[in-house]
C-alpha cells in the first residue's frame, strides 16, 4: 500500500540529505518526495510517498522522528481525507493531422498546452497521480518524447492542518 507522509522539518541546509540517507540506509524506497517552504520561512514541508506494509510505515515514522531537524511526522492516510496533486510536463510527438486530437485529449483531462512546435506539443497537467497516469496512457499512442514529473504534494481536507505544536 502507498502511504503519504507530511513531514515538517527545519528549513536548513542538509536536512533533505539526512532524510533521504535515512531511507537508503534502511533499504526503504521513496516513491515520491517533494519539498517546499511553508507559511513559516524557518520550516519546510516534505511530502513523502512510500510503498509498503504497516510495519515499514511504522519503521519509517520512527526513524524520521529520530532525525534532529524533523519537527513533526504525520501519516495523511490515517484520516484518509486528503488532497494530493502532482505536476507533469509531457512532450508528445504529433503532426498537423494529429494536433487537434492531442489538444482534445488535453482539454478533456483539464490539462494545458504550454508549447507548440512543428512536430510536438508540450502539455502541462496538475492533477492526482492517477489522472496523470490516465493522461499518459491516452497520449502514448502518439509517441511520448519526454515526461517530467514533480513529486506528489498533499494536504488534509477541511480544517485539519499539519502544524508545529506550539508550547
Amino acid at each position: 500500500m502507498k502511504y503519504t507522509l507530511a513531514v515538517l522539518v527545519e528549513n536548513q541546509p542538509g536536512v533533505l540529505s539526512k532524510v533521504s540517507g535515512l531511507f537508503s540506509r534502511r533499504g526503504f524506497n521513496i516513491d515520491s518526495l517533494a519539498v517546499g517552504v511553508t507559511e513559516d520561512p524557518t520550516i519546510s514541508r516534505m511530502t513523502i510517498v512510500v510503498n509498503g506494509d504497516e510495519y515499514i510505515l511504522e519503521q519509517v515514522e520512527k526513524q524520521l522522528n529520530k532525525v534532529i531537524p524533523v519537527i513533526k511526522v504525520k501519516n495523511l492516510n490515517e484520516s484518509g481525507d486528503f488532497i494530493s496533486c502532482e505536476l507533469a510536463l509531457i512532450k508528445v510527438s504529433c503532426n498537423q493531422k494529429q494536433r487537434f486530437e492531442v489538444m482534445k485529449i488535453a482539454e478533456l483531462m483539464f490539462a494545458k498546452i504550454v508549447d507548440v512546435s512543428v512536430s510536438s506539443l508540450t502539455i502541462q497537467c496538475a492533477d492526482s497521480p492517477d489522472r496523470i497516469e490516465t493522461l499518459i496512457t491516452l497520449l502514448r499512442p502518439f509517441g511520448i518524447k519526454e515526461i517530467v514529473r514533480t513529486g506528489t504534494i498533499a494536504v488534509e481536507k477541511g480544517a485539519n492542518i499539519t502544524a508545529v505544536n506550539k508550547k
